[in-house]
């Protein structure tokens, strides 16, 4: 199987029965037809073959990227405009997604850089409280709830082909300290590299965003 043939076979093979804490709605977007042709589309133009991949991890799918095109980071405009992937989906601009294609551009475009590297989550699947984002970590009983399928979900996406043995956390604070735990205790990857959330990058820090461009690009690099 291809790498894209792997990733959409997971994510298709993903149910909404996750049983959560009352008061948390699950984000499943997979059952929508237009989420699926997006999603097929993209990974079958940038993923169609065998290279390794460096494993970045984000937190969980949000409502305004993932989890309308199901492709961690894209949202409807970087879809279609970075990745020349036209779809109907509203043209909503999403801030993580903003600075992910600033590094996707800044390491040569969609082609250069998906060659390379493949984005994913901790959680494969996103949440809401109250009709609004929230992350596996944000409850103690949600995280609870969720473990045994993130496991499942890192131990998968790591056999898809990823380089290294190591994986970068998108985020250095929650999202890093529950996955080096987690990973000191499965033993799944060598190393966790943490870097700055792009979302955080992007509400307290963007008048400096290149520089955290550079921080993304130099790290990337640096792992063979």
């Amino acid at each position: 199987m291809t790498f894209a043939q792997k990733v959409l076979a997971f994510h298709r093979s993903l149910q909404a029965n996750w049983r959560i804490p009352t008061g948390f709605e699950l984000l499943y977007p997979f059952e929508a037809a237009d989420t699926l042709s997006a999603m097929t589309a993209f990974y079958e133009k940038f993923f169609s073959d065998h290279h390794p991949r460096k494993l970045l991890l984000g937190i969980n799918p949000g409502r305004f990227g993932a989890g309308v095109t199901g492709i961690a980071f894209t949202d409807p405009i970087r879809l279609a405009d970075d990745c020349g992937i036209p779809n109907p989906f509203h043209k909503r601009s999403e801030l993580s997604s903003i600075f992910i294609y600033e590094v996707v551009e800044a390491m040569g475009g969609p082609e250069s850089f998906y060659q390379k590297c493949y984005i994913s989550s901790v959680c494969p699947l996103g949440f809401t409280r109250n009709g609004i984002n929230c992350n596996y970590y944000d409850d103690r009983q949600l995280q609870e709830s969720v473990e045994p399928y993130i496991i499942e979900n890192l131990s998968v996406q790591h056999a898809f082909g990823c380089t290294g043995d190591v994986a970068i956390c998108l985020g250095q604070g929650k999202n890093y300290k529950y996955l080096k735990k987690l990973n000191d205790r499965i033993e799944l990857f060598r190393e966790v590299v943490p870097l700055p959330h792009p979302r955080w990058v992007m509400q307290y820090r963007r008048r400096t965003m290149d520089q955290y461009v550079d921080q993304y690009v130099s790290c990337l690099q640096a792992i063979p």
